[in-house]
């Protein structure tokens, strides 16, 4: 039996836009008892990264939606920098979505552990932002975290996903867009400063620093520095990582005007 499950990016998704019609239209493939979750942002925080937070993605409509279908969501709480200060202030947040089935995605270790003590109910995944690529990092990550994102790359290092031994705490890439093949991945430590100031911001600060952070610099992302081809999405075998023994994996949403996911 085919028990293969997916974590689904709504990353480029209006607010307004319904769960379901998102899901239909971008992932048509996949059936709905196959989407074990979601991620994306929900309310203003500091404590994102991944992207530059702009606005909300996930609305309060669907996330009774996911409820309803017992879909969790996947907050990516992916800063590296979270202070235990700005954690206590958070902890409201974390509040409202502390329930069984809902989980977060973390790269700070410290903050794993504040979790860990005050709400044991989430799962706590390893961020992609955390590049663990050696089968040492990972038993190392699996002592703190519940599962682990594996860098897109590593999708093509066989012989060390066959040494993994817990195989059913890993999430791989079913897609990648271009950090597949960014040389240095310098976009991740940038976007986590930045996001401090996104997300404790008003729409209008937050439009304007955005602007000046992302779209006049040019030094923050690899490809802006030294341009490559890129391929747009690149989809996976998954069928082969199966027969491996995975089964979690991680959908992107085709950002094709830039050649890359969302």
């Amino acid at each position: 039996m085919d028990n293969t499950v997916y974590t689904i990016s709504a990353r480029g998704k209006k607010l307004k836009q319904p769960v379901k019609e998102y899901f239909e239209t971008y992932f048509p493939n996949i059936p709905l008892h196959k989407i074990d979750s979601i991620f994306g942002f929900i309310e203003p925080t500091s404590l994102y990264s991944g992207r530059p937070f702009l606005r909300r993605q996930i609305s309060e409509k669907d996330y009774q939606f996911l409820q309803e279908n017992n879909i969790g969501l996947r907050i990516p709480f992916t800063n590296h920098y979270v202070s235990e200060k700005e954690y206590l202030k958070y902890k409201p947040l974390l509040q409202k979505y502390h329930k069984k089935g809902n989980s977060l995605i973390i790269t700070n270790d410290d903050f794993v552990k504040w979790v860990r003590k005050d709400f044991p109910l989430y799962k706590i995944e390893a961020s992609i932002l955390k590049e663990i690529d050696s089968i040492d990092k990972i038993n190392t990550a699996f002592e703190l975290y519940d599962t682990i994102v594996l860098p897109m790359n590593v999708n093509n290092n066989t012989k060390l996903l066959e040494r993994i031994d817990q195989k059913h705490r890993i999430t791989l890439f079913g897609n990648a867009g271009c950090a597949l093949t960014c040389p240095n991945r310098i976009c991740y430590d940038y976007i986590s400063k930045r996001n401090k100031v996104l997300g404790n911001s008003n729409l209008v600060t937050r439009s304007i620093y955005y602007y000046y952070s992302f779209i006049l610099r040019r030094k923050w992302c690899m490809h802006k520095i030294q341009p490559r081809k890129l391929h747009g999405i690149k989809d996976f075998d998954i069928d082969k990582y199966y027969e491996m023994g995975f089964t979690r994996f991680k959908m992107l949403r085709e950002h094709s005007g830039r050649k890359t996911g969302y």
